[in-house]
């Protein structure tokens, strides 16, 4: 009979998580991740399989949490409040970029820049990742085209690319450094871009012509 595991699993891949976000897939390893855990290396590879599949079983666990934030914030409700739920997303991650004064950026980012070239696991999952991302944001904008805060005649799918590279863009700009006034600004100057219905246009007026006598 197996025995039970005498330490909190979550706790562990927190932790590792951690390290790997601070110093990096290849600026890591084993040693450090026990050191962190407080596990020893044999715990952590009968648990966990070998660095790599420790750190694919963070990266799924983290993309799973960005589309779970993107539902929570687009997913659902009427459509005349899909316009709002668009700003409300695009403004929390502005906000948790500006927040990131430490400048580490997001563990998607990082770890797709670092390894998805060689990594057929990591490069398929982020792939995964941006693909549900992008069919959230299409799915808002097309719900705020039938209300009419966005004009029919865009592409939503289009329009869903563009904001999913702004959102994921200003994750990489505020890690370089640009201050958290600029990164809200790229927001703000986002959403505004976004086309808006052209109001009908008035007939002209008609002159009257005077009058006989007058």
């Amino acid at each position: 009979m197996a025995r039970p595991r005498a330490f909190d699993e979550r706790q562990v891949l927190d932790r590792a998580r951690e390290q790997f976000w601070a110093t990096g897939y290849a600026g890591t390893r084993m040693d450090d991740i026990a050191q962190a855990t407080g596990l020893g290396k044999g715990s952590l590879y009968g648990a966990f399989g070998d660095k790599s599949k420790l750190f694919h079983r963070i990266f799924g666990d983290w993309c799973t949490a960005v589309v779970e934030v993107a539902e929570g914030r687009l997913a659902g409700g009427p459509d005349k409040d899909a316009f709002a739920r668009l700003s409300d997303y695009v403004h929390l991650m502005a906000e948790n970029t500006a927040a990131d004064t430490e400048h580490r950026g997001c563990l998607l980012a990082k770890g797709t820049a670092e390894l998805a070239q060689h990594d057929a696991t990591i490069a398929g999952r982020s792939a995964e990742t941006m693909n549900a991302l992008l069919k959230l944001l299409e799915v808002e904008i097309s719900a705020a085209q039938r209300h009419g805060d966005i004009d029919s005649a865009a592409d939503p799918e289009r329009l869903a690319a563009l904001l999913l590279t702004v959102v994921r863009g200003i994750e990489a700009v505020g890690k370089a450094g640009l201050s958290p006034e600029t990164v809200r600004n790229v927001a703000d100057t986002a959403l505004a871009a976004l086309p808006r219905p052209k109001a009908p246009r008035r007939p002209a007026a008609t002159r009257r012509s005077p009058a006989p006598g007058s």
